[in-house]
């Protein structure tokens, strides 16, 4: 299994037209083979010490893919072509981590 964290930096004041679209875009990109979880979440207000700034125009998606195979597939899809199309100008930077789950030999 393969763990993706995407960090959406939107451009300002544009976070919900752009979440709008991507809300459009789940349900293609979770009938897509090997997606086992594909959704985005927004920063939520709390009063642990260790939470970072909120950022109005910030989103991540968290997404679980069967293989990286699967999601390399998912980039070139052309549901995600189009999406990337339609929303160009309104993203100011996408962050990727593509991890993977500890396994019982690895050191911790």
């Amino acid at each position: 299994m393969i763990i993706v964290i995407a960090t959406v930096q939107a451009a300002s004041g544009r976070r919900d037209e752009l979440l709008e679209r991507f809300r459009r875009l789940v349900p293609e990109v979770r009938a897509e083979e090997g997606c086992l979880e594909y959704g985005p979440a927004i920063d939520v207000e709390t009063h642990l010490p260790a939470q970072g700034d909120l950022d109005p125009d910030r989103f991540v998606v968290l997404e679980k893919w069967a293989s990286i195979e699967a999601l390399e597939a998912h980039l070139i899809a052309p549901h995600m072509l189009a999406y990337r199309s339609d929303v160009k100008g309104m993203i100011e930077r996408v962050d990727l981590q593509v991890l993977r789950p500890v396994g019982p030999g690895d050191p911790l």
